[in-house]
């Protein structure tokens, strides 16, 4: 199969805002084009560039929080260029970016790309804020020690964020191997928001694995899992946990364009957006 990729935008910026100013803005969105030569689909790396060219098309007011975020400024950035050498040199430079961000003031927002890049970020994270949880939305546990060769697969991700001593609470799994220890795991369809609330500290990550989602609304994944959850489900969660917990950083990955279809690619953008309307006030 000819290898599908989305053409080069201009200007390439989310929501296609044609002024943005790094200084002003409070949001950066971080996309990061991201896959292993693990997966047997290769087009995960093409997911930040499709949300990015279906946002464009996105109405700024959003009815349900009765704003517009892009006023409180969002700045895109480049694409990170992976390392052709590791895993983990792609990863240090998530982190390198991450910190820079974090340093400046700014609300990460990184768009992938496979989901072991969510390790780079909060890496970053873990040094600048002592204790806080990560919130998973996934289908996945991804708690593997080691995977094809390597620790830093996309299925050991939260293996390695919990070797980092931080809590993880789990929601939307349905696909686990025998033997993995989960400490906070909510199974789909199941999202009893006042529990998973509880299991979180102050300071809340959020990673949004988008097979997380039912595949008859979100097909486009890397690793697709039969069931999952909806979409006004998970933005109630999200929403709940702005309101009552800080959400200090997030991520949306895992998209998988496919040719021709694409609404899911308007659905992670808009994802990205209503996280984005939750947690700027």
């Amino acid at each position: 199969m000819k290898e599908f990729s989305y053409p080069t935008l201009e200007p390439f910026n989310f929501l296609g805002l044609n002024e943005q100013d790094y200084e002003k803005a409070k949001v950066a969105i971080f996309p990061v084009p991201y896959n292993s030569t693990t997966y047997w689909k290769s087009g995960t790396k093409d997911g930040p560039q499709a949300m990015i060219e279906a946002s464009r098309h996105i109405e700024l007011y959003d009815m349900e929080t009765k704003k517009d975020a892009s006023k409180q400024g969002i700045f895109t950035l480049e694409l990170l260029e992976p390392s052709k050498n590791s895993p983990e040199e792609t990863i240090a430079r998530i982190k390198n970016v991450v910190d820079q961000l974090l340093q400046d003031g700014k609300f990460p927002m990184m768009l992938g790309g496979e989901h072991s890049i969510t390790l780079g970020a909060v890496q970053a994270f873990k040094e600048k804020f002592d204790d806080f949880s990560v919130l998973q939305i996934d289908a996945h546990s991804d708690l593997r020690e080691e995977f094809e060769g390597t620790k830093f697969h996309h299925a050991c991700v939260m293996k390695r964020i919990k070797d980092l001593g931080l809590p993880i609470t789990q929601v939307g799994i349905r696909s686990m191997p025998e033997g993995e220890e989960a400490e906070h795991i909510f199974l789909a369809p199941e999202i009893p928001v006042d529990r998973i609330i509880a299991t979180l500290k102050e300071n809340v990550y959020l990673t949004f694995d988008l097979d997380g989602l039912d595949t008859s609304i979100m097909p486009s994944t890397g690793t697709p899992e039969p069931g999952g959850l909806g979409w006004y489900e998970v933005l109630n969660l999200i929403k709940e946990v702005a309101e009552k917990r800080k959400i200090i950083g997030a991520d949306v990955v895992e998209l998988d364009p496919i040719p021709g279809l694409t609404a899911p690619d308007f659905l992670a953008a808009k994802l990205v957006y209503k996280i984005i309307n939750y947690i700027i006030k």
